[in-house]
């Protein structure tokens, strides 16, 4: 399970700009997860709840933002869902795309 791992890293990247900040509570980290960014929000939540104990971060709530795939098509100028398996086949004009404009995210957006 990689997202404890991954939820170590926020925990451990929150308690540093926290402290950089003055501050040495955290009460809430809102995250960006892409749909393709191959992590599991279910299990990254729980993963933060089990990695906090003990740390400045103990009593902080994981907030997770999805963010949906969405490619572009440079043959008709549109954006287009990618959705599930990826699939980059424009529909509006049934050209492939190569242009991934969303979906990969993994980044702290706020930390209270």
């Amino acid at each position: 399970m990689h997202e404890l791992s991954i939820a170590t890293a926020i925990i451990d990247r929150a308690d540093e700009l926290a402290r950089a900040d003055g501050t040495d509570t955290v009460s809430a980290v809102t995250v960006r997860v892409g749909e393709l960014a191959g992590v599991v929000p279910d299990a990254l939540s729980f993963a933060f709840e089990v990695a906090r104990e003990g740390t400045a971060l103990a009593a902080a709530r994981l907030v997770v933002e999805p963010v949906p795939a969405q490619a572009y098509c440079g043959a008709c100028a549109q954006e287009f869902p990618v959705g599930m398996p990826p699939f980059f086949w424009c529909p509006h004009c049934d050209q492939p795309s190569t242009d991934l404009r969303s979906g990969r995210e993994l980044e702290i957006t706020e930390i209270q």
